[in-house]
């Protein structure tokens, strides 16, 4: 038989009940997330333009951006997050919906950027968990495709679902 010639023989797939249920339910996660409209400075510029027609995050099941936590789970932090500001982010993560996941989308609201002072948080990590962080300052729209697709991935290999803090 010559290598490249398929015989037309069909393999068998084993797998788990369980094992079949999750690897659909992450595929249903990734294929329909509904991001948390969150924009605090000016990453929430590049968010949006990364909503707009050029990207289109409609792609990749993201049709509008929520503005109730009840009906999101994901959260794209995009920009600094002050100190008055940081109950506000924790009470909307709470009230999200579980599953649920964090994307830090910018230097600011990864690591505080240039903002080192007492009224910026340094690290939206102090708040609440992130999943993903996206750095640059601000980050360019393929930037957060780029962390919206690593998350995807980190899903679908049954990354950590956590419970919250």
């Amino acid at each position: 038989m010559v290598p490249e010639q398929k015989t037309g023989e069909m393999g068998v797939v084993v797998t788990t009940l369980e094992d079949a249920l999750e690897w659909v339910a992450s595929w249903g996660r990734t294929r329909a997330m509904w991001p948390l409209l969150f924009g605090l400075a000016c990453c929430a510029i590049e968010m949006m333009a990364t909503q707009a027609s050029h990207y289109d995050l409609s792609r990749f099941g993201m049709e509008i951006m929520r503005a109730s936590p009840r009906q999101a789970d994901l959260m794209i932090v995009a920009g600094r997050v002050s100190r008055k500001m940081a109950p506000v982010v924790r009470r909307l993560y709470d009230q999200m919906t579980e599953p649920k996941w964090v994307i830090a989308m910018g230097d600011c609201a990864s690591t505080g950027g240039v903002f080192n002072n007492y009224a910026i948080v340094q690290g939206v990590d102090e708040i609440i968990p992130v999943d993903v962080y996206v750095s640059g300052c601000p980050p360019r729209p393929e930037g957060l495709i780029e962390g919206i697709l690593a998350l995807h991935k980190k899903i679908q290999q049954g990354g950590r679902i956590r419970p919250s803090r």
